[in-house]
């Protein structure tokens, strides 16, 4: 049975906001932990969370300062920036209303869930002592979400849609960890402390969930190149440039008028390969 439009739209951009919403928890939470474990004298910013969201210029129009709770608040908690956690979730949850229909009812029942939680106490995820404890209730419902849609989801074009609009979000979340705390690692001068090189490197890992991932695929020490090339190009790893473009691709060709859609992707691909 083929989708209704307004179904297909709403179920994509709820599944783009959810995947918003998980990745930012996972960005806000890692760069946290690196930045706690750091030693005093290590000079560190939270501005660069700033450039993975994009919203750098966002942010500059209404505040003074990028102080870390205000940086925090502006990702995690600030209903006003569509981009934040709590808003990503609270349009996901709007996109999926309508579209109930076609989702199973437990994953209803985990986005509303979700909604409810992050919007009763939106600044625990600001305050350093409950920070990482909010965000982590958010990736874990996310991640509860896809489980419930991938044990119980008819493989149709509801499904196809959502993962079409979940892969693109992931594609384009790594390629902006990649263009923000990869390229400052692998740009740093010569004469920089080289102990905490593999701490921060870690967390560009720990940030799409790849570190465990990383390090069954790549034996001995981590190096940047290796980690650029694991985020690229492992297509076996589903946060990967190259696995979210395979998945993407897969849906493409599942979905009705794909020939309109299939050489932007076949496109990309051919890129990815130059590279």
């Amino acid at each position: 049975m083929m989708l209704l439009s307004r179904v297909a739209d709403q179920l994509y951009w709820g599944a783009r906001y959810l995947e918003r919403a998980d990745a930012t928890a996972r960005i806000v939470r890692n760069f946290t932990e690196v930045i706690l474990d750091l030693p005093a004298g290590v000079a560190s910013s939270w501005e660069p969370l700033l450039a993975i969201a994009g919203s750098r210029e966002e942010f500059d129009r209404s505040h003074v300062r990028a102080a870390e709770n205000d940086i925090i608040r502006f990702l995690v908690a600030d209903r006003d920036n569509l981009g934040s956690v709590v808003s990503s979730v609270a349009h996901a949850r709007e996109n999926l209303r309508t579209t109930r229909e076609v989702l199973p009812r437990a994953a209803w029942q985990t986005v509303n869930d979700l909604y409810l939680f992050t919007g009763r106490e939106p600044e625990a995820g600001v305050d350093r002592r409950s920070r990482i404890r909010f965000l982590n209730q958010v990736t874990e419902d996310v991640q509860q979400l896809d489980g419930v849609l991938a044990g119980s989801m008819l493989r149709d074009e509801a499904y196809e849609i959502w993962r079409l609009g979940q892969s693109l979000e992931r594609a384009d979340m790594t390629t902006r960890v990649l263009g923000v705390r990869a390229a400052a690692l692998l740009d740093a001068p010569p004469d920089r402390d080289l102990d905490y090189d593999d701490v921060q490197w870690m967390g560009v890992l720990r940030s799409v969930t790849g570190l465990q991932m990383f390090q069954r695929s790549t034996r001995g020490p981590i190096h940047g190149a290796d980690v650029v090339r694991f985020l690229v190009f492992e297509e076996q790893f589903p946060r990967s440039v190259k696995g979210c473009l395979a998945r993407i691709r897969v849906a493409l060709a599942r979905l009705p008028r794909s020939e309109r859609t299939m050489p932007a992707a076949d496109a990309l691909d051919a890129a990815l390969a130059g590279v």
